[in-house]
């Protein structure tokens, strides 16, 4: 599954969240007066996925006699759930957990009906260091903590190692840099067999955007100000990134352009490209598919190897004390280490805790999903967060579309930044 930060509803909900504020402050539901405590979560999970959420449910209710978690799908597509929520606030029905994907923290931060977890975070028993910064830090909104994290990610290079060994080309190394990515991919690419050495899908969303974020921040560079009121992502180093990608893609025809972001993986379990910038959600279908591939770190400028992290989170809803402390205290038993296990790892998602590592189920996992202990340690590479601002996904699409004239359409790279620049401004000014 992909964790590219979704982007989709938000525009057309923004609005609906803020109206329903209000509403949903004027008061929580009434307390229930006798029985288990119930706390209803909504996971947006299907199948695999499902079964696990219902089983951890299961576990938590029987050993904890005065709690009765109940999982609900609530929707059947996790990238509905802001809108579901939204509808609930309205109605005075929302659950009290709910699985938000990060791109949605902004927004959560604002409704008074999100239970602020700052303090349950930051006392030493719940061990918020073990969690990466990357996570820590999409899970934080002006000082306020929204969500504890549910599911992590990043960003690294998959090979395909039949297709290095045919060319002759060295598998990469964890000092590589982009020079050596773009030399690879040329080696890599044969017109005559339909081979690339590599591929970016160029579909003007965020799946375009956050795979070059980490090119900017390699270099020093920055997405907005620090005051989140302008752009500043139209700098040298952004030219220089996006230059080799055009670079690659006109003149060395090294790239494919996947321009529904659907074909550039299935092209590299076909064997029709050479890498991917992918991430550990790409593992278990290669593995189908019997592909021998490794996995490295991004290339990178200087010696940085700089990443980015999708990561998203459990919400809380304020629905009084008792199931807000019933809420809160399951979700500290789902994050310890062995429950981690069992959600994450037992389906092919990276640990959310440092400390899941150490258990035996960890050591099955990298057994079973060959170098993605690559991905693992490559989230002490993504010290970054992308910015939690409303407006982001319009801000993001400013840059897809910039990236797309530069590559599709072959636009000289400083007037396509140059243009985004002065478009995703005009958006940040709009939302103040």
């Amino acid at each position: 599954m992909s964790r590219a930060w979704r982007s989709g509803t938000l525009a057309a909900v923004a609005a609906g969240l803020a109206a329903v504020v209000g509403l949903a402050a004027c008061g929580a539901p009434a307390e229930e007066a006798a029985g288990p405590v119930k706390v209803v979560w909504w996971h947006g999970q299907v199948e695999t996925q499902a079964k696990v959420i219902q089983d951890l449910a299961a576990d938590y209710n029987r050993t904890h006699p005065g709690v009765q978690v109940v999982p609900a799908v609530g929707t059947t597509n996790v990238d509905d759930m802001l809108q579901k929520v939204q509808a609930a606030l309205a109605g005075g029905d929302a659950p009290d957990i709910a699985y938000m994907y990060g791109s949605w923290s902004a927004h959560l931060a604002k409704s008074p009906k999100v239970y602020d977890l700052t303090k349950l975070v930051k006392d030493p028993a719940f061990g918020w260091d073990d969690f990466w910064p990357s996570e820590r830090a999409a899970a934080e909104v002006n000082g306020k903590v929204i969500g504890v994290p549910a599911i992590v990610d990043n960003l690294a290079v998959v090979y395909n190692k039949k297709l290095f060994d045919a060319a002759g080309v060295p598998y990469p190394s964890k000092d590589w840099t982009w020079e050596d990515f773009r030399a690879a991919a040329a080696k890599l690419t044969s017109p005559e067999k339909g081979v690339y050495g590599t591929a970016y899908p160029v579909t003007g969303s965020e799946d375009t955007v956050w795979r070059f974020w980490p090119m900017l921040w390699q270099q020093g560079g920055s997405i907005v100000s620090p005051d989140g009121k302008t752009a500043a992502f139209d700098t040298p180093q952004a030219v220089q990134a996006l230059t080799l990608w055009q670079s690659m893609a006109r003149q060395d025809k090294s790239v494919y352009l996947d321009q529904n972001g659907e074909k550039f993986l299935p092209l590299f379990q076909s064997g029709k490209v050479g890498m991917v910038i992918a991430g550990p959600w790409a593992l278990l279908d290669f593995i189908d598919h019997k592909i021998s591939y490794g996995v490295q770190v991004l290339p990178g400028y200087g010696g940085n190897h700089e990443t980015i992290a999708g990561p998203d989170n459990w919400v809380v809803f304020d629905n009084g004390s008792k199931r807000t402390k019933a809420a809160t205290d399951f979700l500290t038993w789902i994050t310890r280490p062995e429950q981690d296990a069992r959600w994450t790892l037992g389906l092919g998602n990276l640990p959310v805790r440092k400390a899941t590592m150490e258990l035996p189920a960890y050591k099955q996992f990298v057994k079973d999903f060959p170098d993605v202990d690559v991905f693992t340690a490559n989230l002490d590479n993504a010290k970054q967060a992308r910015p939690a601002l409303e407006s982001y996904p319009e801000f993001s699409e400013k840059v897809g579309d910039a990236i797309g004239q530069a590559l599709i359409g072959g636009t000289p790279v400083q007037q396509a930044l140059d243009q985004a620049a002065k478009d995703a401004g005009r958006v940040l000014a709009k939302s103040r």
